[in-house]
């Protein structure tokens, strides 16, 4: 926790739970990914925290945006952003928001099947967009991400060529690719892995005629939870070496996307203890309700997937193990049940808790209103 946030939290009297991000932190880490790959443009994931404060400070330092949505394209140009520092990077479009996109004068857009190429290129030949370029996104193995994607985007990597061949006939721009490696991904080799495949796609395609230029390397860069991750310099160097590996001399216009590792230790969610119970007199492990759950911010518990350091004001006692649920009358709003956490035995109901590490996919995770609570808020300082 930073100095910032603990005057914040000490001198706060609203009622109901609040995350909390220090910009400070957010300038530090983009600083930090800027100058680890610094011939690689930054497109912060707008996904993993939107809020306004954010994406003005990022636009101000130089940052490009990787975005979902005309919402989220919006929400960047709101800041200032020129269309070129955009990506519509969502592999999933439809046909009216790519022609939304295209009239803001935003030109780069994901794809990973020759159906999405065809939508971008019915719109781009309306508009007079003859300038849209596409990235094919590959399907890419996630081996020591904490948050494995599935296979929903991307596409088998012998399909990629393909895909950009059909995008060339159709009058588009055959760009580059993209991949992701997973969230939350501590194997700094897996960057590797994707580069191999990246460098055979370039290759295929450059027999057939169509230089590609760009790699977009997704994001997947760590923030710390419970364990200690590398640094973003470590990525960098990994990084480099094996872009220099696989592709020489001739490197390829490069992007990376941060949001978690932009955002994630910047923020600190404050909740309140609602209810400490047990299910038997047998029972040694208390229930721990607090005000916040699954619903309100905590979706990446799911699977207890994501653990997020927890901080009591009274740390230092003795501690026990006990389940962490969220307050709603729903079954699944429980966080850590498979691996209890250890909290102290005087905790009580009305004690604060803090959430550590939760600037990034907490806001933009809660329900609007389920059960009547309201949805996570937030403030920035």
């Amino acid at each position: 926790m930073t100095d910032r946030i603990r005057e914040f939290l000490r001198n706060r009297r609203d009622d109901g739970p609040i995350m909390v991000v220090d910009l400070e932190v957010v300038a530090e880490n983009f600083t930090k990914f800027a100058r680890a790959l610094p011939d690689t443009r930054v497109f912060y994931a707008v996904k993993a925290n939107p809020a306004p404060e954010i994406l003005n400070l990022l636009a101000e330092m130089g940052s490009c945006f990787d975005c979902a949505s005309v919402v989220e394209i919006e929400q960047a140009m709101a800041t200032g952003a020129s269309a070129d520092r955009i990506s519509f990077g969502n592999t999933i479009k439809k046909e009216k928001d790519i022609a939304r996109a295209l009239q803001y004068g935003v030109r780069l857009f994901a794809v990973d099947c020759e159906a999405e190429v065809e939508k971008i290129a019915r719109q781009a030949e309306i508009l007079g967009a003859r300038d849209a370029k596409v990235f094919c996104r590959f399907l890419q193995d996630c081996e020591g991400a904490e948050w494995p994607l599935s296979r929903k985007f991307g596409c088998a990597a012998e399909m990629a060529p393909r895909v950009l061949e059909h995008a060339h006939r159709l009058g588009l721009q055959a760009y580059g690719l993209s991949f992701h490696v997973g969230s939350q991904q501590t194997n700094m080799g897996a960057w590797d892995a994707a580069l191999t495949t990246a460098s055979s796609i370039f290759a295929t395609l450059a027999e057939r005629g169509i230089e590609l230029k760009m790699v977009n390397m997704g994001g997947g860069f760590p923030t710390r939870y419970l364990k200690d991750v590398p640094a973003a310099e470590a990525y960098g160097a990994a990084i480099f070496e094996a872009l220099t590996k696989h592709f020489g001399n001739r490197l390829p216009e490069t992007i990376i996307e941060p949001g978690r590792g932009m955002v994630g230790n910047a923020g600190i969610i404050e909740s309140e203890v609602v209810l400490i119970s047990k299910k038997s007199d047998e029972d040694e492990v208390r229930w721990v309700y607090l005000d916040i759950g699954k619903f309100h911010g905590l979706a990446e518990t799911m699977d207890e997937a994501i653990r997020y350091p927890i901080r009591t004001e009274r740390d230092g006692d003795a501690v026990a193990p006990c389940v962490l649920a969220g307050p709603t009358c729903d079954s699944v709003d429980v966080m850590y049940e498979k691996k209890p956490y250890d909290l102290p035995v005087s905790l009580s109901i009305g004690d604060k808790v803090l959430i550590e590490a939760t600037g990034a996919y907490t806001t933009t995770y809660s329900t609007v209103g389920f059960n009547g609570f309201a949805p996570l808020a937030s403030v920035c300082i």
